[in-house]
């Protein structure tokens, strides 16, 4: 049997199903358009709309867009990120219909009405004073704003408190009609129920929309200079960002780089990082290494946090590390042992059929295709210990660095 079915609705939207047993179904309708694609007028808005879905519809109140499916002893819910929103359900089997026609409800017929959106504004400040008193995401974003400084991608998601406080209905239905289109949406579903049914459920609900297309421009990042940048906010401990930009998405060398990373500071104990700075010299509880990939650029990250007096000897070790990987190629067994964790690692966490299904939407949106985890697997083996040490070489001699002291 095919792991997944792809089809396109005559509007553009397309689709990716897999079916599996289990009494459970997740769907979720991914929409190429996140904070990456405001206008400086608008920094914030992608995340304000993706809020704005619950306050109703042409049809249903705010109560029973979110009582809809919790009825049902299901769950609806939606996040944004720079390149996308994502709006996803959780049913059980016999209600997958249920959920499709819900999210498809909330994506093209919410009214955004002023009075519950005031409301809703108290509720994204209550979340950005949250994220202010977090330095470990705060860190995240700030360096992100100085790596990719002066791009679409050089701005944080939840935007700041005066610029919602401007924002009304008609900003959202300025910013939708732009770029919540049916040419940059996919919906895609898991459960046991065959393709032809997904498929016609999606045909039933999403097929009526009227076909548009983005009108939106995503703008590559100009070159940067790698920077080292201290900032003084009086934290408890010291929290370091050692990064630098990173390959695309659609890149061949994005997975020797996932390797790399994985290697180095994954999220397992065995990470050289962990093995290093966590357990041979208790420096630090907090240290790990991620790779994010977007439509034109990426980014590397270690992060770590430690008391102030330790910080100095971290960035040492972590920067013996990036010299080790991109001077000395792993030896046979050491890349063995990686990959087959690495491949066991994502098998394990395609187990969860709502992250699989969320992860296929967002690779049809940005490639047109999806590889099967077995074909993903096949590629992990043939890597070489060459390409990382080239991946390392790369992008590991032009590291910068933000410290929050």
């Amino acid at each position: 049997m095919m792991e997944f079915h792809t089809y396109t609705l005559p509007n553009g939207i397309r689709g990716i199903h897999r079916q599996v047993h289990g009494s459970v179904a997740h769907c979720a309708l991914v929409i190429g358009a996140g904070s990456r694609d405001e206008l400086p007028s608008e920094y914030g808005l992608a995340h304000f709309t993706e809020h704005a879905f619950f306050k109703g519809t042409e049809r249903r109140r705010a109560w029973q867009v979110n009582c809809r499916l919790e009825n049902l002893g299901g769950e609806l819910n939606a996040f944004t990120t720079k390149e996308d929103t994502t709006i996803h359900a959780t049913t059980l089997r016999g209600d997958f219909a249920k959920a499709a026609e819900l999210i498809a409800d909330i994506a093209f017929h919410s009214t955004f009405p002023d009075r519950e959106l005031e409301r809703e504004k108290e509720v994204i400040v209550d979340e950005i004073n949250t994220y202010k008193d977090s330095p470990a995401d705060l860190i995240y974003d700030t360096f992100e704003d100085l790596l990719f400084e002066g791009s679409q991608l050089g701005h944080n998601i939840l935007g700041r408190k005066v610029a919602l406080a401007r924002y009304d209905g008609e900003a959202i239905r300025a910013f939708t009609r732009r770029m919540h289109t049916t040419d940059r949406m996919v919906f895609s579903s898991i459960g046991n129920f065959s393709p032809r049914v997904a498929e016609a459920v999606a045909a039933r609900y999403f097929g009526g929309e009227a076909s548009t297309l983005c009108r939106g421009e995503r703008v590559a990042p100009t070159p940067c200079t790698p920077f080292e940048k201290s900032i003084a906010r009086h934290t408890h401990q010291t929290h370091c960002i050692i990064g630098c930009r990173a390959y695309d998405i659609a890149d061949e060398r994005r997975l020797p780089l996932a390797l790399l990373v994985n290697i180095l500071g994954g999220p397992s104990a065995n990470s050289l990082l962990n093995m290093v700075i966590r357990e041979r010299h208790g420096l630090s509880y907090n240290i790990e290494a991620s790779y994010t990939p977007y439509g034109d650029t990426g980014i590397v990250a270690i992060y770590f946090s430690s008391e102030h007096a330790n910080a100095a000897q971290c960035i040492e070790l972590i920067e013996e590390q990036l010299h080790k990987l991109r001077t000395t190629p792993l030896s046979p067994r050491q890349l063995s042992m990686a990959k087959k964790q690495f491949i066991a690692q994502l098998a394990i966490s395609s187990e969860s059929n709502e992250s699989y299904m969320l992860s296929a939407g967002k690779s049809l949106l940005c490639h047109d295709e999806v590889d099967t985890m077995e074909q993903v697997y096949t590629k992990i083996r043939a890597l070489t210990a060459s390409q990382l040490t080239e991946v390392a070489e790369e992008l590991f001699s032009k590291m910068s660095r933000l410290i929050y002291r």
